[in-house]
């Protein structure tokens, strides 16, 4: 109904006023430097990852089983929606790097852990905080077109739209926390790897060793938060380090939350290649947890060049 009345309304309007409407439509903006082809080629890499997971929780079930799992009727219909908006967004970017001499990065192939609509709607919430978290941290980096900040600040406002969808969906607050949490490409780049099983074409960013995220599982709802205080336990293999840490020394988790930047906690030993931390006061929403030497005076961009050992894990507190 909204594509028909859209065409109705082009067709009712003076053709002075569409050939003007339609230009402006197919003006994209340039990529005027290497960096900012490479923030837009890691975009265009995550929104690969969306646009497949969406098209997953679309295809993969039926209204009537978003329904049995507590969902509203037409749920699965928005699923839909958002799908084809990442498809636009994939078009979108795909174009703007192609106009600019660069070969867009291509799709990989990825293994999603759902099995019904509810588990699709808790990955679908990490997944999306990561990509808002890659737009806010990469916009910083678009320092040469103001046209491209624009573009992705279009793009990264309708993906947290997204995400407030699907956690209302869920019974969770759809909007848990006053700040959205920046990442930096390394750290981006990592979160997304835990979903990809081949790539015909990797990007020039570093993999860092893996941190997994062990618990303990939030709400179904994600409501209450996660208390300040309670234990969070990793867990990493030691020999995969970038450098050799004596047994004995002290390790601390970065907690990258919001706009507090990083918050050190020290890490207890719960085994070999396991460690428990407690959730710092004020945490809240999704974070991003690192393996770290480290007990402070680094921000997240320091810490994702030389400062983690392992990670980062996603840990969802509310």
């Amino acid at each position: 109904m909204i594509f028909s009345v859209a065409l109705l309304s082009a067709a009712l309007l003076p053709l002075g006023y569409t050939q003007p409407l339609e230009k402006r439509q197919n003006a994209l903006p340039p990529v005027r430097s290497a960096t900012d082809a490479s923030v837009l080629q890691l975009a265009l890499y995550l929104e690969h990852l969306e646009q497949n997971l969406y098209h997953g929780g679309f295809e993969n079930f039926t209204d009537a089983e978003y329904i049995a799992d507590g969902f509203p009727p037409g749920f699965r219909e928005n699923v839909g929606v958002i799908a084809a908006h990442e498809d636009v967004h994939v078009q979108t970017l795909s174009t703007i790097l192609s106009n600019a001499g660069y070969t867009p990065v291509p799709p990989c192939s990825y293994r999603f852990p759902y099995n019904d609509p509810t588990s699709f709607v808790n990955l679908a919430n990490m997944i999306t905080s990561v990509g808002i978290g890659a737009y806010l941290g990469g916009s910083a980096l678009l320092t040469d077109d103001p046209e491209l900040v624009t573009a992705a600040s279009s793009i990264v406002t309708v993906e947290a739209r997204h995400d407030a969808y699907l956690r209302t969906g869920i019974g969770a607050s759809p909007f848990p926390t006053s700040f959205d949490t920046a990442l930096t490409a390394v750290f981006a780049y990592n979160l997304a790897q835990m979903f990809v099983e081949h790539c015909p074409q990797q990007l020039p960013i570093i993999i860092l060793p893996k941190l997994t995220f062990a618990g303990p599982a939030p709400p179904p709802n994600l409501q209450p938060p996660v208390p300040a205080g309670t234990s969070l336990k990793f867990t990493f293999d030691p020999s995969t380090f970038f450098i050799k840490v004596d047994p004995s020394a002290p390790l601390f988790i970065g907690l990258v939350n919001m706009v507090t930047n990083v918050t050190f906690v020290e890490a207890t030993s719960c085994g070999q290649g396991c460690v428990t931390a407690p959730v710092p006061e004020g945490a809240a929403g999704v974070a991003f947890a690192v393996l770290s030497t480290f007990n402070g005076g680094l921000n997240e961009t320091q810490l994702s060049e030389f400062g983690t050992l392992a990670g980062p894990a996603e840990v969802v507190l509310s």
